[in-house]
């Protein structure tokens, strides 16, 4: 406890420098711990989104609704990109449940309960009002809803209205203990967590080390002082760690306080894709301890072995003696990673690539870890090396720069390892986008839309064809049905479209003319009987019976997996009546199949005609909601990782050039220019950096491609992503080039070599 006392004694009293250092590894502690209480509350946001989820699914009784019983029947229809959930309730009198979570009594008929964000919905889109029947008779709690913004309502309604639908069930109670569908599925979660942890979690640590060993140099000289005046080592030691301890301590309440101010501003104006209520993302008891008792135990632990030198061999330290050469034992760990991940790189060379089970579930993410951890280590070991080959030429800045560096290998990790590690888990974060990709998102370039022309005007279908982002539309005209006619052979349906939409709407197109009705074949696919059929057609006020024959002549075509066109004759649209549309059948738009293209449709699709049915053929909106949340909490992982990895620069930077004001001062006095003195600042730092980003760029890529290989994906070498990332690495490289230049300052004191 004397030892204790002491350190705080000498902080409050050991000058302005002293505590304007306090300040700094405070406020830069509290940056991190903010970031690390953000991370560890990602899983307890998504947990609470499914367990509201799992409360409110409906638990039903098996076949058909018997007896007296209430019923239920749920529609999930998308509405733009995002899904929009009606549950229908005919209440009974037998065995009647609970309420819903989020409303009092279970809704009777004609009665409406929607969610906030509908309501908001309705009252820009009036016509969405007529998928829900009835007078809206209050709002959904947000016990009931996933989140702020989700379309969801409750609808009161007469028994006799929900016969005769399949998926209607007698209602048994609410709540089934696990989400419908999860807002991350439970694998992905594990490799989110893993590849935020990568992210944030890896340059965090070496940031809050950063922040512990501020003035690393002057404390190391006072600390020596100490020793000798007859202090012992462990009390040396322990009079550091006071410092250390309490700025950790100190920072980690403010960063707690800056996590809550956060959460309440990004919880109410939301991420893309996510949003929560502000209780979903408070503090845990969990989270508390690490923050409060983690970062404060690793600044007790830096701070003990920092000082360490200065304990046990402090003349040493008061006369600057030239440390000892970085070990080799981060190098193993590099050499131990690389070797697993090059391993399981090597195998998707082979037919049989290894797998994401057993074993490997575990040596892919250790060989990710080993590498990342190596790579931090490793760096005072290259700047070592490079610094000792670089320091034998005959150019005055690099022999300035690099035999400082040599002798002090160690301020290299501290400066450049933040930025460092961004790039390689950029590289991770890549992987992870590119096979949750391959997963959830459709392999055919073209995504198709269908909506029944029935629930379309001539204005809505000619608003929806001129939407920019398509590529192509079409008609399918379908023939009525009647049972008494069924027999061997399919009445025929029709794809109204030229052979140029045609082409855009499959692979390949062979044998099509334009102004003639042709029969389509693919022949991957086994032709059934096809009869003529008749289809009508509206001419304004007039209708039109239309014969549909099977022509003789044939276009071959190769389809896409999922599509429309599976019809069986290829009919142009010149031939058709002008001004006539089919009265029953679908319209067929046609986009690019990448996301953000597939949401700008979805959305523009919900405007034009936000109560007709839209059928994404092929694509799960759920699943294009899942990849919406993926991408924003990786794009969150980056931003931190960013944030944490430009601050641990910034600070390390600046305390580097504070602390060797003595050396730039009698360089000065020396004769040496301000440019040259400039030039081996960012020599000193630009040329470690530039060798770690080469490195965290092969090795980034490395990991991912293991990542790729075990995932099961077809894509196992993602070529695409290394331009941005050159481009970032070298973006880096700039932005240390100029952030360096400012620190050679201008006034000269020669009272610093003095001190010195």
């Amino acid at each position: 406890m004397r030892e204790l006392l002491l350190g705080l004694r000498l902080l409050l009293g050991s000058g302005r420098g002293t505590r304007v250092r306090f300040l700094l590894m405070a406020v830069g502690g509290s940056l991190g711990v903010c970031c690390l209480a953000f991370v560890l509350t990602i899983p307890a946001i998504l947990d609470a989104r499914d367990g509201r989820a799992g409360d409110r699914a409906p638990v039903t009784f098996p076949g058909a609704p018997k007896h007296d019983r209430t019923v239920v029947l749920v529609r999930s229809d998308p509405h733009g990109a995002k899904p929009f959930h009606r549950v229908f309730l005919a209440p009974g009198s037998e065995d009647t449940p609970d309420a819903p979570p989020g409303l009092r009594g279970l809704p009777k008929a004609g009665e409406v309960f929607v969610s906030p964000a509908l309501h908001d919905q309705l009252e820009r889109e009036p016509a969405l009002k007529g998928l829900l029947p009835g007078r809206e008779a209050g709002l959904i709690a947000p016990s009931g809803l996933t989140d702020p913004n989700e379309l969801y309502a409750y609808v009161g309604t007469e028994r006799s209205e929900l016969t005769g639908f399949g998926a209607t069930r007698a209602l048994k109670s609410f709540g089934t203990g696990y989400p419908p569908v999860p807002a991350v599925e439970p694998s992905t979660l594990d490799i989110l967590r893993f590849t935020l942890a990568t992210l944030v979690l890896l340059p965090l640590g070496v940031f809050l080390s950063v922040c512990a060993r501020l003035s690393a140099a002057s404390r190391n000289r006072r600390l020596a002082a100490l020793r000798l005046l007859g202090l012992s080592v462990k009390g040396t030691q322990r009079v550091n760690a006071a410092e250390t301890v309490v700025a950790a301590l100190v920072g980690a309440i403010l960063g707690l306080g800056e996590y809550w101010v956060l959460n309440q501003v990004v919880s109410r104006t939301g991420l893309p894709g996510l949003k929560w209520y502000p209780d979903d993302g408070a503090l845990s008891a969990s989270t508390l301890a690490i923050c409060l008792l983690g970062c404060p135990a690793l600044a007790w632990f830096v701070g003990r072995a920092s000082a360490r030198a200065a304990a046990t061999q402090p003349l040493n330290t008061r006369r600057t003696a030239v440390p000892r050469a970085p070990r080799m034992w981060g190098g193993l760990l590099l050499v131990t990673g690389l070797g697993i991940v090059v391993g399981y790189c090597a195998t998707g060379f082979t037919d049989n690539p290894a797998q994401s089970s057993g074993v490997n579930t575990l040596l892919v993410p250790l060989g990710v870890l080993l590498t990342g951890i190596g790579l931090v280590l490793t760096m005072p070991l290259l700047s070592y090396a490079l610094a000792r080959r670089l320091a034998r030429t005959r150019s005055l800045t690099l022999n300035l720069a690099m035999r400082r560096n040599e002798v002090e290998p160690g301020s290299a990790m501290r400066v450049v390892t933040g930025l460092v590690l961004l790039v390689f888990s950029a590289s991770l974060a890549q992987g992870v986008l590119v096979e949750e990709g391959q997963i959830l998102r459709s392999k055919s370039p073209s995504q198709e839309y269908g909506l029944s022309l029935s629930d379309l005007s001539e204005k809505q279908q000619e608003r929806l064809r001129e939407i920019p982002e398509l590529s192509a539309t079409a008609m399918v005209m379908e023939p009525p049905f009647d049972a008494e006619d069924e027999g061997p052979r399919i009445p025929a349906r029709a794809l109204v479209a030229t052979c140029g939409q045609l082409s855009k709407l499959v692979r390949h197109v062979e044998g099509c003319a334009d102004g003639q009705v042709l029969r389509l074949t693919d022949p991957a696919v086994t032709e059934e009987p096809i009869a003529p059929s008749v289809v009508h057609l509206k001419q304004g006020d007039r209708r039109k019976a239309l014969r549909i024959d099977v022509p003789v002549r044939e276009v071959r075509y190769s389809g896409y997996d999922v599509t429309s066109v599976d019809t069986p004759v290829l009919y142009p649209p010149s031939k058709l009546p002008a001004d006539a549309v089919p009265t029953a059948g679908t319209l067929v738009l046609a986009s690019a199949s990448d996301p953000g293209t597939v949401r700008t449709v979805l959305d523009r699709i919900g405007t034009i005609v936000p109560t007709a049915e839209v059928d994404p053929v092929g694509i799960n909106i759920d699943a294009l909601q899942q990849i919406t949340v993926i991408e924003t909490l990786l794009a969150l992982g980056m931003i931190m990782g960013l944030v944490i990895g430009v601050a641990a620069f910034l600070v390390s930077v600046t305390d580097r050039a504070v602390e060797r004001r003595p050396q730039v001062t009698a360089l000065t006095l020396m004769g040496a220019r301000p440019r040259t003195l400039r030039r081996v600042q960012s020599a000193q730092v630009v040329l470690p950096l530039a060798l770690g980003l080469g490195l965290a760029l092969v090795t980034g890529k490395l990991a991912e491609s293991s990542y790729l290989v075990t995932g099961g994906g077809e894509i196992f070498w993602d070529g695409a992503g290394v331009p941005l990332l050159v481009l970032a690495a070298v973006g880096v490289l700039v932005a240390a080039v100029i952030g360096t230049l400012p620190l050679v300052g201008r006034r000269i004191d020669p009272e610093l070599i003095r001190r010195d």
